[in-house]
Protein backbone atom coordinates (compact mmCIF):
# COMPACT_ATOMS: atom_id res chain seq x y z
CA UNK A 1 0.00 0.00 0.00
CA UNK A 2 1.52 3.55 -1.25
CA UNK A 3 1.06 6.36 1.04
CA UNK A 4 1.32 10.36 0.29
CA UNK A 5 4.64 12.51 0.69
CA UNK A 6 2.39 14.21 3.21
CA UNK A 7 1.94 10.74 4.98
CA UNK A 8 5.21 9.51 5.09
CA UNK A 9 6.50 13.06 5.69
CA UNK A 10 4.79 13.31 9.16
CA UNK A 11 5.52 9.50 10.00
CA UNK A 12 8.96 10.36 9.39
CA UNK A 13 8.68 13.40 11.41
CA UNK A 14 7.81 11.25 14.73
CA UNK A 15 10.99 8.97 14.23
CA UNK A 16 12.94 12.28 14.69
CA UNK A 17 13.65 12.81 11.09
CA UNK A 18 13.86 16.04 9.66
CA UNK A 19 11.39 17.62 7.04
CA UNK A 20 10.45 20.97 5.73
CA UNK A 21 7.26 22.69 7.53
CA UNK A 22 4.69 21.77 5.45
CA UNK A 23 0.47 21.20 5.64
CA UNK A 24 -1.50 19.02 3.46
CA UNK A 25 -4.82 21.40 1.80
CA UNK A 26 -8.07 19.25 0.38
CA UNK A 27 -9.70 22.23 -1.06
CA UNK A 28 -8.40 25.49 -2.76
CA UNK A 29 -9.51 27.91 0.23
CA UNK A 30 -7.25 25.17 2.87
CA UNK A 31 -4.39 25.95 0.34
CA UNK A 32 -4.38 29.50 0.70
CA UNK A 33 -5.21 29.29 3.88
CA UNK A 34 -2.09 26.77 4.99
CA UNK A 35 0.08 28.78 3.09
CA UNK A 36 -0.82 32.06 5.46
CA UNK A 37 -0.01 30.03 8.07
CA UNK A 38 3.23 28.90 7.06
CA UNK A 39 4.28 32.55 5.85
CA UNK A 40 5.42 32.96 2.75
CA UNK A 41 7.03 34.76 0.59
CA UNK A 42 7.34 31.53 -1.19
CA UNK A 43 5.53 28.52 -1.17
CA UNK A 44 5.88 25.03 -2.93
CA UNK A 45 2.77 23.23 -3.91
CA UNK A 46 2.72 19.87 -4.35
CA UNK A 47 0.54 17.80 -6.23
CA UNK A 48 -0.15 14.44 -3.72
CA UNK A 49 -0.63 11.42 -5.78
CA UNK A 50 1.18 8.09 -5.56
CA UNK A 51 3.66 8.19 -8.79
CA UNK A 52 6.96 9.83 -9.36
CA UNK A 53 8.14 12.23 -11.71
CA UNK A 54 5.52 15.06 -10.32
CA UNK A 55 7.59 17.67 -10.95
CA UNK A 56 8.71 16.96 -15.01
CA UNK A 57 4.72 16.57 -15.10
CA UNK A 58 3.67 20.21 -13.69
CA UNK A 59 2.71 18.82 -10.40
CA UNK A 60 5.24 20.54 -8.33
CA UNK A 61 5.58 24.07 -8.14
CA UNK A 62 7.16 27.44 -6.61
CA UNK A 63 4.92 30.04 -6.64
CA UNK A 64 5.81 33.65 -4.79
CA UNK A 65 2.30 35.07 -3.85
CA UNK A 66 -1.03 33.97 -2.13
CA UNK A 67 -2.51 34.62 -5.72
CA UNK A 68 -0.01 32.19 -7.19
CA UNK A 69 -1.30 29.25 -4.50
CA UNK A 70 -4.78 30.07 -5.17
CA UNK A 71 -4.71 29.66 -8.65
CA UNK A 72 -2.10 26.77 -8.75
CA UNK A 73 -4.46 24.87 -6.41
CA UNK A 74 -7.72 25.63 -8.67
CA UNK A 75 -5.78 23.69 -11.68
CA UNK A 76 -4.10 21.26 -10.01
CA UNK A 77 -7.00 19.53 -7.32
CA UNK A 78 -9.62 17.76 -8.90
CA UNK A 79 -7.68 16.70 -12.30
CA UNK A 80 -5.37 14.03 -13.22
CA UNK A 81 -1.96 14.08 -13.39
CA UNK A 82 -0.13 11.98 -15.99
CA UNK A 83 3.40 11.33 -15.04
CA UNK A 84 5.56 8.57 -16.55
CA UNK A 85 4.63 6.86 -13.92
CA UNK A 86 1.20 6.07 -13.93
CA UNK A 87 -0.08 5.46 -17.68
CA UNK A 88 -1.83 7.52 -20.07
CA UNK A 89 -4.89 7.70 -17.59
CA UNK A 90 -3.41 9.84 -14.91
CA UNK A 91 -3.94 10.22 -11.27
CA UNK A 92 -6.53 12.20 -9.70
CA UNK A 93 -4.79 15.09 -7.46
CA UNK A 94 -7.41 15.13 -4.60
CA UNK A 95 -4.44 16.81 -1.86
CA UNK A 96 -2.07 18.99 -2.30
CA UNK A 97 0.67 19.51 -0.01
CA UNK A 98 1.89 23.44 0.68
CA UNK A 99 5.61 23.71 1.41
CA UNK A 100 8.09 25.74 2.75
CA UNK A 101 11.29 26.22 0.26
CA UNK A 102 14.42 24.58 1.15
CA UNK A 103 17.92 26.53 0.04
CA UNK A 104 19.82 23.23 -1.24
CA UNK A 105 23.08 22.76 -1.89
CA UNK A 106 23.09 19.21 -2.59
CA UNK A 107 20.92 16.46 -3.23
CA UNK A 108 21.26 12.91 -2.04
CA UNK A 109 19.03 9.65 -2.45
CA UNK A 110 18.51 7.65 0.37
CA UNK A 111 16.04 4.19 0.52
CA UNK A 112 15.48 1.43 2.79
CA UNK A 113 13.72 -1.14 1.06
CA UNK A 114 13.41 -5.25 1.09
CA UNK A 115 15.69 -7.20 -0.33
CA UNK A 116 14.62 -10.51 -1.59
CA UNK A 117 17.81 -11.66 -3.09
CA UNK A 118 19.53 -11.35 0.05
CA UNK A 119 16.68 -11.38 2.68
CA UNK A 120 17.53 -9.08 4.43
CA UNK A 121 16.05 -5.28 4.76
CA UNK A 122 19.15 -3.07 2.94
CA UNK A 123 19.73 0.73 2.74
CA UNK A 124 20.18 2.10 -0.57
CA UNK A 125 22.60 5.18 -1.41
CA UNK A 126 23.87 7.53 -4.12
CA UNK A 127 25.42 11.21 -4.31
CA UNK A 128 23.16 11.57 -7.45
CA UNK A 129 19.48 12.43 -5.94
CA UNK A 130 16.21 13.98 -7.42
CA UNK A 131 16.93 11.46 -10.19
CA UNK A 132 14.78 8.02 -11.51
CA UNK A 133 17.14 5.52 -9.30
CA UNK A 134 15.92 2.84 -11.70
CA UNK A 135 17.45 4.58 -14.66
CA UNK A 136 20.55 5.04 -12.71
CA UNK A 137 20.88 1.62 -11.76
CA UNK A 138 20.14 0.56 -15.16
CA UNK A 139 22.57 2.77 -16.65
CA UNK A 140 25.38 3.55 -13.88
CA UNK A 141 25.03 0.48 -11.19
CA UNK A 142 28.40 1.34 -9.97
CA UNK A 143 27.40 4.98 -8.16
CA UNK A 144 24.70 2.96 -6.39
CA UNK A 145 25.59 2.24 -2.54
CA UNK A 146 24.44 -0.30 -0.46
CA UNK A 147 24.61 -1.26 3.15
CA UNK A 148 22.52 -4.84 4.11
CA UNK A 149 21.49 -4.82 7.63
CA UNK A 150 21.64 -8.07 9.80
CA UNK A 151 18.62 -8.95 11.21
CA UNK A 152 20.83 -10.11 14.44
CA UNK A 153 21.99 -7.07 15.27
CA UNK A 154 19.38 -4.29 13.36
CA UNK A 155 21.06 -1.20 12.10
CA UNK A 156 23.90 -0.07 13.71
CA UNK A 157 25.55 3.32 13.82
CA UNK A 158 28.48 3.03 12.36
CA UNK A 159 26.64 2.09 9.15
CA UNK A 160 25.97 5.21 8.80
CA UNK A 161 29.10 6.70 9.84
CA UNK A 162 30.10 4.83 6.83
CA UNK A 163 28.04 6.23 4.37
CA UNK A 164 28.50 9.91 5.70
CA UNK A 165 32.28 9.83 4.87
CA UNK A 166 31.06 8.42 1.49
CA UNK A 167 28.89 11.26 1.00
CA UNK A 168 31.68 13.60 1.77
CA UNK A 169 29.51 14.60 4.97
CA UNK A 170 31.24 16.34 7.69
CA UNK A 171 31.01 15.53 11.08
CA UNK A 172 27.88 17.35 12.39
CA UNK A 173 25.81 16.05 9.04
CA UNK A 174 27.67 13.11 9.16
CA UNK A 175 25.42 12.67 12.84
CA UNK A 176 22.10 14.13 11.15
CA UNK A 177 22.06 11.31 8.72
CA UNK A 178 22.52 8.49 11.11
CA UNK A 179 19.38 10.07 13.20
CA UNK A 180 17.81 10.37 9.55
CA UNK A 181 19.15 6.14 8.93
CA UNK A 182 17.51 5.28 12.49
CA UNK A 183 14.59 6.84 12.27
CA UNK A 184 13.75 5.44 8.31
CA UNK A 185 14.81 1.94 10.04
CA UNK A 186 12.32 2.27 13.26
CA UNK A 187 9.70 3.22 10.83
CA UNK A 188 10.03 0.34 8.30
CA UNK A 189 9.92 -2.02 11.46
CA UNK A 190 6.81 -0.31 13.26
CA UNK A 191 4.59 -0.62 9.56
CA UNK A 192 6.33 -3.80 8.14
CA UNK A 193 7.55 -1.25 5.28
CA UNK A 194 8.55 -2.59 1.92
CA UNK A 195 10.24 0.94 1.26
CA UNK A 196 11.36 3.99 2.86
CA UNK A 197 12.54 6.10 0.10
CA UNK A 198 13.85 9.60 0.65
CA UNK A 199 14.15 11.56 -2.65
CA UNK A 200 16.45 13.63 -2.53
CA UNK A 201 17.64 14.12 0.80
CA UNK A 202 19.21 17.34 0.36
CA UNK A 203 21.93 19.25 2.45
CA UNK A 204 20.92 22.94 2.65
CA UNK A 205 23.21 25.86 2.41
CA UNK A 206 23.49 26.28 6.14
CA UNK A 207 24.53 22.32 6.85
CA UNK A 208 21.22 20.81 7.70
CA UNK A 209 19.84 17.46 6.26
CA UNK A 210 16.30 17.62 5.00
CA UNK A 211 13.93 14.59 3.56
CA UNK A 212 12.63 17.31 0.74
CA UNK A 213 10.48 14.51 -0.98
CA UNK A 214 9.60 10.76 0.81
CA UNK A 215 7.69 7.57 -0.57
CA UNK A 216 6.79 4.94 1.91
CA UNK A 217 5.25 1.24 1.32
CA UNK A 218 3.73 -0.81 3.53
CA UNK A 219 3.04 -4.82 2.82
CA UNK A 220 -0.27 -5.63 1.68
CA UNK A 221 0.18 -8.83 3.48
CA UNK A 222 0.83 -7.17 6.89
CA UNK A 223 -2.00 -4.27 7.32
CA UNK A 224 -4.12 -6.70 9.06
CA UNK A 225 -1.78 -6.13 11.89
CA UNK A 226 -2.32 -2.50 11.16
CA UNK A 227 -5.65 -0.78 11.80
CA UNK A 228 -4.31 2.23 11.08
CA UNK A 229 -3.59 1.78 7.95
CA UNK A 230 -7.43 2.26 7.21
CA UNK A 231 -7.01 6.07 7.34
CA UNK A 232 -3.88 6.20 5.42
CA UNK A 233 -5.30 4.23 2.31
CA UNK A 234 -6.48 6.60 -0.77
CA UNK A 235 -9.29 5.28 -2.78
CA UNK A 236 -9.21 7.96 -5.38
CA UNK A 237 -5.40 6.44 -6.10
CA UNK A 238 -6.60 3.07 -7.10
CA UNK A 239 -8.69 2.01 -10.34
CA UNK A 240 -11.86 1.67 -8.87
CA UNK A 241 -12.13 -1.79 -10.09
CA UNK A 242 -9.33 -2.64 -8.49
CA UNK A 243 -10.56 -2.01 -4.91
CA UNK A 244 -14.12 -3.98 -6.14
CA UNK A 245 -11.30 -7.25 -6.46
CA UNK A 246 -9.62 -7.02 -3.67
CA UNK A 247 -12.90 -7.20 -1.78
CA UNK A 248 -13.60 -10.17 -3.32
CA UNK A 249 -10.26 -12.16 -2.64
CA UNK A 250 -9.32 -11.12 -6.27
CA UNK A 251 -5.62 -9.80 -7.95
CA UNK A 252 -6.43 -7.24 -10.29
CA UNK A 253 -5.07 -4.76 -12.16
CA UNK A 254 -6.42 -2.62 -15.27
CA UNK A 255 -3.71 -2.62 -18.20
CA UNK A 256 -4.24 -0.79 -21.93
CA UNK A 257 -5.45 -3.38 -23.76
CA UNK A 258 -8.31 -5.04 -24.92
CA UNK A 259 -8.32 -8.36 -24.30
CA UNK A 260 -9.53 -9.57 -20.60
CA UNK A 261 -7.62 -11.60 -19.26
CA UNK A 262 -8.90 -14.75 -16.21
CA UNK A 263 -6.50 -17.01 -15.01
CA UNK A 264 -6.04 -18.64 -11.98
CA UNK A 265 -2.32 -18.21 -10.74
CA UNK A 266 -0.26 -15.24 -10.81
CA UNK A 267 2.54 -16.85 -12.64
CA UNK A 268 0.02 -18.29 -15.24
CA UNK A 269 -1.04 -14.99 -15.48
CA UNK A 270 1.75 -13.53 -16.62
CA UNK A 271 2.54 -16.03 -18.89
CA UNK A 272 -1.18 -15.55 -20.37
CA UNK A 273 -0.15 -11.92 -20.72
CA UNK A 274 3.32 -12.29 -22.47
CA UNK A 275 1.86 -15.05 -24.79
CA UNK A 276 -1.01 -12.64 -25.83
CA UNK A 277 1.67 -9.77 -26.47
CA UNK A 278 3.82 -12.15 -28.71
CA UNK A 279 0.78 -12.88 -31.32
CA UNK A 280 0.20 -9.53 -31.34
CA UNK A 281 -2.67 -8.67 -28.81
CA UNK A 282 -2.72 -6.08 -25.65
CA UNK A 283 -3.79 -7.62 -22.53
CA UNK A 284 -6.09 -5.33 -20.47
CA UNK A 285 -5.86 -6.22 -17.27
CA UNK A 286 -4.14 -8.58 -14.63
CA UNK A 287 -6.41 -10.84 -13.29
CA UNK A 288 -5.54 -13.75 -10.65
CA UNK A 289 -8.71 -15.45 -9.60
CA UNK A 290 -7.14 -18.04 -7.11
CA UNK A 291 -6.58 -21.44 -7.21
CA UNK A 292 -9.60 -22.73 -6.63
CA UNK A 293 -11.59 -20.65 -9.17
CA UNK A 294 -14.99 -21.50 -7.53
CA UNK A 295 -17.95 -20.03 -9.20
CA UNK A 296 -18.79 -17.10 -7.27
CA UNK A 297 -15.37 -15.90 -7.99
CA UNK A 298 -15.48 -16.82 -11.26
CA UNK A 299 -18.69 -14.73 -11.50
CA UNK A 300 -17.36 -11.48 -9.84
CA UNK A 301 -14.12 -11.77 -12.38
CA UNK A 302 -16.10 -11.61 -14.99
CA UNK A 303 -17.97 -8.44 -14.55
CA UNK A 304 -15.19 -6.93 -13.48
CA UNK A 305 -13.71 -7.46 -17.26
CA UNK A 306 -16.96 -6.33 -18.54
CA UNK A 307 -17.07 -3.12 -16.79
CA UNK A 308 -13.86 -2.22 -18.79
CA UNK A 309 -15.46 -0.78 -21.96
CA UNK A 310 -12.26 -1.06 -24.21
CA UNK A 311 -12.40 -5.38 -23.44
CA UNK A 312 -13.57 -6.57 -26.82
CA UNK A 313 -12.46 -10.31 -26.18
CA UNK A 314 -12.04 -12.01 -23.04
CA UNK A 315 -9.75 -15.17 -22.28
CA UNK A 316 -10.12 -17.52 -19.52
CA UNK A 317 -7.13 -19.92 -18.77
CA UNK A 318 -7.78 -22.22 -15.94
CA UNK A 319 -5.47 -25.11 -14.89
CA UNK A 320 -7.13 -27.62 -12.75
CA UNK A 321 -4.87 -28.37 -10.06
CA UNK A 322 -6.50 -27.81 -6.45
CA UNK A 323 -10.25 -27.82 -8.50
CA UNK A 324 -10.89 -30.54 -11.10
CA UNK A 325 -11.50 -28.94 -14.72
CA UNK A 326 -15.03 -30.31 -14.60
CA UNK A 327 -15.56 -28.37 -11.97
CA UNK A 328 -14.28 -25.32 -12.94
CA UNK A 329 -15.85 -25.72 -16.43
CA UNK A 330 -19.70 -25.93 -14.79
CA UNK A 331 -18.36 -22.43 -12.73
CA UNK A 332 -17.47 -20.83 -15.48
CA UNK A 333 -21.14 -22.13 -17.41
CA UNK A 334 -22.80 -20.50 -14.20
CA UNK A 335 -21.01 -17.35 -14.22
CA UNK A 336 -21.09 -16.55 -18.00
CA UNK A 337 -24.74 -17.07 -18.16
CA UNK A 338 -25.49 -15.27 -15.02
CA UNK A 339 -23.83 -12.46 -16.01
CA UNK A 340 -24.90 -12.42 -19.45
CA UNK A 341 -21.49 -11.93 -21.59
CA UNK A 342 -21.83 -10.60 -25.48
CA UNK A 343 -18.35 -10.91 -26.19
CA UNK A 344 -16.13 -13.65 -27.35
CA UNK A 345 -14.92 -15.35 -24.57
CA UNK A 346 -11.62 -18.08 -25.14
CA UNK A 347 -11.62 -20.76 -23.05
CA UNK A 348 -8.90 -23.19 -22.13
CA UNK A 349 -8.55 -25.82 -19.61
CA UNK A 350 -5.78 -27.91 -18.26
CA UNK A 351 -5.10 -30.58 -15.50
CA UNK A 352 -7.45 -33.01 -14.00
CA UNK A 353 -11.10 -34.11 -15.84
CA UNK A 354 -9.87 -31.83 -18.69
CA UNK A 355 -11.75 -33.92 -21.60
CA UNK A 356 -15.00 -33.78 -19.34
CA UNK A 357 -14.75 -30.19 -18.79
CA UNK A 358 -13.97 -29.07 -22.66
CA UNK A 359 -17.54 -31.64 -22.80
CA UNK A 360 -18.98 -29.53 -20.74
CA UNK A 361 -18.42 -25.89 -22.17
CA UNK A 362 -19.11 -27.46 -25.80
CA UNK A 363 -22.61 -28.69 -25.08
CA UNK A 364 -23.37 -25.48 -22.54
CA UNK A 365 -25.07 -23.89 -25.72
CA UNK A 366 -22.98 -20.38 -24.81
CA UNK A 367 -20.72 -18.91 -27.00
CA UNK A 368 -17.15 -20.02 -26.00
CA UNK A 369 -14.22 -20.69 -27.78
CA UNK A 370 -12.64 -23.50 -26.76
CA UNK A 371 -8.60 -23.66 -27.15
CA UNK A 372 -6.15 -26.52 -27.08
CA UNK A 373 -2.72 -25.05 -25.41
CA UNK A 374 -2.25 -21.66 -24.17
CA UNK A 375 -0.52 -20.76 -27.82
CA UNK A 376 -4.13 -21.61 -29.50
CA UNK A 377 -5.60 -19.43 -26.33
CA UNK A 378 -3.71 -16.54 -27.53
CA UNK A 379 -3.88 -16.85 -31.07
CA UNK A 380 -7.92 -17.11 -31.02
CA UNK A 381 -8.29 -14.42 -28.48
CA UNK A 382 -6.02 -12.03 -30.72
CA UNK A 383 -8.15 -12.87 -33.53
CA UNK A 384 -11.76 -12.40 -31.76
CA UNK A 385 -10.43 -9.15 -30.66
CA UNK A 386 -9.53 -8.04 -33.79
CA UNK A 387 -12.29 -8.74 -35.87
Amino acid sequence: MNLHEYQAKRLLAEEGVPVPRAIPAFSVREAVNQARELGGPDWVVKAQVHAGGRGKAGGVRLVHSIAEVEKTAQELLGKRLVTAQTGSQGQHVAALLIEEPSSIARELYLALLVDRGQARMTFLATQEGGVDIEELAATRPEALIKLVVDPRSGFLPFQARQLGFRFGLDASQVQQLTRIMQGMYRLALKLDALMVEINPLVVTRDGRLLALDAKLVMDDNALYRHPESDELFDSTQQDGREITARQFGLNYISLDGNIGCMVNGAGLAMATMDMIKLHGGEPANFLDVGGGAAADKVTQAFKLILSDTRVKAILVNIFGGITRCDLLAEGIIQAAAEVGIHLPVVVRLEGTRKEEGMALLQESGLSLITADGLTDAAVKAVAAAQG
